[in-house]
This record gives C-alpha cells, structure tokens and sequence, in this order.
C-alpha cells in the first residue's frame, strides 16, 4: 500500500536500517544518501521515509512530503557547498527509474551539459 514500507524495496530497507548506506543528511520524514554509482563529483538521493512508487504518486499522494524531500535537496546542496546543482526525478522505467520508491538525485561539482542522456 502506498506510504508503506515495502518487503521487497530496496529504499524502505536503507530507511529500516537492513542495508547500509552513505547516509548524508536524515529527517523525521526523508533519508539523504551517497549514490553507489556517482555521475557527478556530488551524487545523492533524498528518498522520503514513506514509500510512494514515484515523484508523481509522492506529489499527489502526500505533498507535503514531496516538500520535504525537496528542501533536504537544498540542504544536501547546502552541505556540499553546491552554487548550482540539478534535482531529478526519474518516473518509470522509460525515464531511467530503476528502483521504485520516489527519490531525488541531487547532482552537482562539474558541470551539467543540456540537454541531460
């Protein structure tokens, strides 16, 4: 059901503590953390704590939660002394989503071409 954790999730099970990751920053309501594959100097993902499928589901489904994960990209930003950054969202598969729980990729350190893929 959507906002809970999932078994078969890879995000709910960093959130729960079953597998570890690069934690950078933690809310009441978000996990920020190091990407395992970097495409940039700064590579981190701000996933809500809730499980909603993607940043489409979070929005509608809870935004004021699609709020916190967004100021947490700010922050992250802040933490790493970014001036100019990217935020993305990947939504299904065709877009590039892999794993399944909403996340923001904060990406910053080099620079950014346009347009991105």
């Amino acid at each position: 059901m959507t906002g809970e954790a999932q078994e078969d999730c890879l995000f709910c099970k960093i959130v729960a503590g079953h597998i570890p990751a690069t934690i950078v920053r933690e809310t009441d309501t978000t996990v920020a953390f190091r990407d395992i594959n970097p495409q940039a100097p700064t590579h981190v993902l701000v996933i809500p704590k809730a499980h909603y499928a993607d940043a489409a589901s979070l929005a509608t489904g809870a935004p004021d939660l699609a709020a916190d994960v967004l100021r947490e990209t700010k922050a992250v930003a802040d933490e790493d002394k970014l001036d100019s950054y990217r935020v993305v969202f990947n939504t299904g598969g065709g877009a590039g989503q892999t794993v399944f729980h909403a996340h923001a990729h904060v990406l910053g350190g080099r620079g950014l071409e346009w347009p991105p893929g």
